[in-house]
């Protein structure tokens, strides 16, 4: 206690003095009839560290700097996107650049100066090129502490050239085990080594080293270098941090295809997932929640998260949740089709032969429901189709298509009084299945099931009356029940002509839900179709159903009284279809 007061008194006295007699020597000058430099002389660096002239004009001049300099940099990266600009950035501001392989031989291309790793360490690249930065000459410039005299005499004594910057990216090994028909030894090939572990400890020591992982910090690390002659701490922790989450995205990767791979088809016995935040909403569901949209990177087919927003506002969490529905609506599909999406739940679909038509028919399914709704088209949306939408009394919050026209953006952004709001969201081909897997969190875990996407054949179905199917109306019925599983349980659907003329969602009595759709076809419910997403219990919806005038019911089957439901179909001559699969969604 007494020896640290006594050391801290004797430092601060030594401080104050030096303060006060530079104060007087500052002082002074002006009455000599001298002046003071206008700014700080040019800094200079010692063992790897920035320090000021002690006689600087500026007070300013005395703060502690942690601004490192960037005098040699190792690159080794497998995507060149942004690498000759960087390269030549460091080479314009006198930076040694060392490098290896494909990557030498990209900059030299590119008139970049570069030594070669294998002449600096004396060590060939061997093993088909498994083995080239491994090697202690490249590390123990990565590692050395510079400010402890130890390391730094280490590393003198074996030649060993500080590296004050490190560039790497890894081997695409997600994108090669997510390519259809890529081999387990393909895979196993893009496995990196000493890319990793380059990274690692250059991160590990950021101290002194900056770590660049994606082409995205090439410009900051350029403009620090321009401003002030290195990197700040501040920059190196962040790029040490996202460094590090590289890695560990990257390992959890291959861990995930190994386990995969030899686990015979069954759930993982682990699950690590790993998101990246690509945004911050304005709020969640409601305007007191937070909220943010994360990436999944594992995912190729069309999303909502790497879509290309056109025009309008900011998307809300909402507006995403239904986008969503809405795009794994017609996604299923194979004709032109339109689904028009309110709280999650469809109040319109329908499917047509041109797009303009079928989105036409999709929101006279619920004209008042459809009023600020979401639409999801599985064609291009064209002139035609933005047209009918600029139609006087309709408001659209966002639209999701694989594309828009040039004509359609131009109507669409210019012409409904809802111009200025309408989110266009780009999508993409639709060819790739969307994720086979759901996952849904819960109170101190996560459910993980397979996507109900495996919809039973007609060849599988079976009519269960003796009233025969129509053979005009197996259309509608294969429409209404592709419909039903896309609906909040209890869900009914009624279907005339390929479109959606009622739903009844989210009930918890399915007659309820019975009653409601056919409150919502009104008179359209005569000669629609009825389908059930699970079996009826009794047969009090099929009297319901027949009142309003339904032709034809489908649904799973499966209750203890499906006879006393057949006969009541069979009473009122409609035909019922038994497909043996309930589409529950909760």
């Amino acid at each position: 206690m007494s020896f640290s007061f006594s050391l801290g008194l004797g430092l601060g006295l030594g401080l104050s003095l030096s303060l006060g007699f530079w104060w007087v020597w500052k002082s002074s000058i002006p009455a000599a009839g001298l002046t003071l430099p206008a700014s700080p002389p040019t800094p200079m660096w010692r063992n790897g560290r920035r320090f000021v002239d002690p006689f600087s004009a500026s007070l300013e001049a005395f703060a502690v700097t942690d601004v490192v300099p960037i005098r040699t940099a190792l690159i080794s990266v497998s995507d060149k996107l942004g690498l000759a600009d960087l390269a030549a950035g460091l080479q314009a501001s006198g930076v040694e650049i060392y490098s290896t392989g494909g990557t030498r031989r990209h900059l030299e291309k590119s008139g970049i100066d570069v030594l070669d790793v294998a002449e600096y360490t004396k060590f060939p690249e061997m093993l088909d090129g498994r083995v080239k930065t491994l090697h202690p000459k490249i590390f123990g410039g990565i590692l050395a502490i510079r400010d402890r005299d130890d390391h730094m005499d280490a590393i003198e004594e074996h030649d060993i050239v500080p590296m004050d910057l490190i560039v790497v990216n890894l081997y695409p090994f997600a994108a090669t085990a997510a390519r259809p028909g890529a081999t387990r030894d393909e895979c196993v090939e893009q496995i990196d080594i000493g890319g990793p572990s380059l990274v690692r400890a250059a991160a590990k020591n950021h101290g002194d080293v900056a770590v660049a992982t994606s082409p995205q910090q090439y410009g900051e690390i350029l403009a620090q270098l321009d401003d002030a002659g290195g990197t700040t701490l501040e920059l190196r922790k962040q790029l040490a941090a996202d460094a590090f989450d590289h890695t560990a995205n990257y390992d959890r990767a291959i861990a995930d295809f190994l386990c995969g791979d030899t686990i015979g088809g069954d759930f993982p016995t682990s699950m690590n997932l790993s998101f990246k935040r690509k945004t911050q909403l304005r709020y969640g569901e409601n305007p007191h929640q937070r909220a943010a949209v994360y990436v999944d990177p594992t995912v190729r087919s069309a999303n909502l998260v790497s879509a290309r927003q056109i025009s309008g506002k900011e998307l809300s969490y909402n507006n995403l949740l239904d986008l969503d529905s809405a795009l794994e609506i017609v996604r299923s599909l194979g004709s032109p089709a339109v689904s028009v999406m309110k709280h999650n739940n469809p109040c319109g679909a329908a499917t047509d032969e041109t797009v303009a038509e079928a989105c036409r028919k999709a929101l006279d399914g619920d004209p008042l429901s459809a009023f600020g709704s979401v639409l999801g088209f599985n064609r291009t949306v064209n002139r035609d189709t933005a047209e009918m939408l600029c139609e006087p009394g309709l408001f659209i919050e966002a639209i999701v298509a694989p594309d828009f026209s040039a004509e359609a953006v131009g109507l669409l952004t210019t012409k409904p009084k809802w111009r200025d709001n309408v989110r266009l969201m780009q999508v993409g081909r639709l060819d790739l299945p969307a994720s086979s897997i759901q996952r849904r969190f819960v109170s101190g875990g996560m459910l993980v099931q397979d996507a109900d996407r495996m919809t039973s054949s007609p060849l599988q179905w079976k009519t269960a009356t003796e009233t025969e199917v129509d053979p005009e109306l197996w259309d509608d019925i294969a429409f209404a029940w592709e419909m039903v599983r896309h609906v909040k349980s209890n869900a009914i659907v009624l279907a005339k002509d390929t479109s959606l003329v009622g739903v009844g969602a989210g009930q918890m009595s399915r007659v309820d839900s019975v009653e409601i759709s056919i409150d919502k076809a009104g008179d359209r419910s005569d000669g629609a179709v009825l389908a059930s997403d699970a079996f009826f219990p009794f047969p009090d919806s099929i009297e319901a159903a027949a009142d309003a005038g339904i032709v034809a019911i489908i649904q799973p089957g499966g209750s203890r009284r499906d006879q006393d439901v057949i006969d009541a179909c069979d009473k009122h001559g409609i035909p019922l279809v038994l497909t043996g699969r309930r589409h529950f969604k909760h």
